[in-house]
């Protein structure tokens, strides 16, 4: 049994954002009431361990759908084990892997060894399978059979979909089935070189880098065909202002509910010119635009029009990343960092509240994926993460296999006291010992 005390409690589904205790047995929460004391618990003798959390936040575990945990096939970057404990460690307690393995996720094998897999660790798993075979772009996978198979939502993220008859297949097959499609929205006949953006990273540089239009043009096509279809669609990692505002638009249009768009913590935070100054580790698919574009992402975040933020957790080995810009690989991890990136950039500055960004990052990929998760609340799972806002440390270590992340060494105001997983401590910082 777990008694939290005193943290400032917030549910982003009930609205609840109060002082309050919090009391968890087995893997559920029992009680939430202004002061917990002595006579209010039960007698069943269980041991109680009790947390003060004051000066913290208790919000509902973070829900991330979109992870690289690079099992099976790259395990040298990340394996299930080691994405679990950083995801742990950044108060994250709900994963939806990405199908881009190798083998990929468009067999029943592959989706069952990354779920059986996943139930060994002490965070809730769950995987996507790909749209198409192989990746391959032109033949749509058995999305009922796959889906039955425990595939939570299919993408073939990595890879934008280029024939818009398969996307239209793919989308019929999504409503047939209720399924969720995540597309990444980068047109290879716009890009030169991946992972920088055209504009004043390519020019210091020396190269060609990937013109924003990548993502447009394919942003805007696959909201018509997702409206003509009626599938429930989310674009991931929105990078463009001109895409922010396509979505804006496309969310009220009939049937524009389904239409989901996704920004990362990365995007909201660097630009460009942090690409500039960190090199391979700040080069990611699609890139760092410009201050204009983050700009226009945290408005987009701010009124909804991006309605979940997940971290494109891309592990990369270092040796991998010390490549030269060209020819190092895109992604970075982001897994323990998101929060506090998020709190920083949207709370303390005073642009959103608790409640939206513990529903940006909690609720609504929950709601989204249909899975049991983001809600803070009596008889639910106690999937929590505790946050103290004003601690500061440095990020110089983590528990991914990879350190591939621009914030690495870098001094972070916010940090996780605890992360709880179905009623038990999955990570806790060394002052809480």
């Amino acid at each position: 049994m777990i008694l939290l005390k005193s943290g400032l409690v917030v549910d982003p589904a009930s609205g609840l954002e109060e002082i309050r205790d919090v009391l968890i047995y087995n893997e559920n929460i029992i009680m939430i009431k202004e002061n917990i004391i002595e006579e209010d618990i039960p007698k069943n003798g269980s041991k109680l361990r009790v947390v003060d959390c004051s000066g913290c936040i208790v919000g509902p575990g973070l829900v991330d759908v979109h992870v690289h945990f690079r099992e099976p096939g790259f395990t040298h970057k990340e394996d299930i084990f080691t994405g679990a404990k950083a995801a742990a460690r950044g108060g994250v307690t709900s994963i939806i892997l990405m199908a881009n393995t190798k083998p990929v996720a468009d067999n029943e094998e592959t989706l069952k060894y990354v779920i059986e897999k996943g139930k060994e660790t002490d965070i809730d798993i769950y995987t996507c399978a790909t749209i198409t075979k192989g990746l391959g772009g032109q033949e749509v996978v058995d999305m009922a059979g796959l889906k039955a198979a425990g595939a939570v939502g299919f993408t073939d993220d990595g890879i934008p979909m280029l024939n818009e008859e398969v996307v239209r297949r793919a989308m019929d097959k999504a409503v047939e089935t209720n399924s969720v499609l995540s597309f990444h929205e980068e047109n290879p006949d716009y890009i030169i070189n991946n992972g920088i953006n055209k504009g004043a990273a390519s020019k210091y540089f020396g190269v060609g880098g990937s013109d924003r239009m990548a993502e447009i043009t394919m942003v805007e096509r696959d909201i018509r065909l997702a409206l003509e279809t009626g599938a429930t669609v989310n674009f991931q990692h929105i990078s463009t202002k001109e895409a922010v505002e396509l979505i804006r638009q496309a969310k009220k249009q009939p049937g524009g509910e389904k239409i989901h768009g996704e920004a990362t913590p990365h995007h909201m935070l660097f630009t460009e010119k942090d690409t500039i100054r960190l090199g391979t580790n700040a080069k990611m698919n699609p890139p760092l635009r410009t201050a204009e574009d983050r700009e226009a992402i945290i408005e987009g975040i701010i009124d909804g029009t991006l309605d979940i933020i997940a971290t494109d957790h891309a592990p990369h080995s270092k040796e991998e990343k010390d490549r030269k810009i060209t020819e190092a690989p895109s992604g970075i991890i982001g897994l323990e960092t998101s929060l506090g990136i998020a709190y920083n950039t949207l709370v303390r500055s005073g642009k959103m509240t608790n409640l939206q960004v513990f529903c940006r990052m909690s609720q609504k990929p929950a709601e989204l994926y249909n899975i049991n998760a983001g809600q803070l609340a009596i008889d639910r799972m106690a999937n929590i993460v505790i946050f103290d806002p004003e601690k500061e440390f440095f990020y110089n270590s983590t528990k991914s296999k990879s350190f591939n992340s621009p914030l690495k060494d870098a001094k972070i105001t916010g940090d996780i006291k605890m992360t709880i997983c179905r009623g038990k401590i999955v990570y806790e910082d060394e002052e809480s010992v």
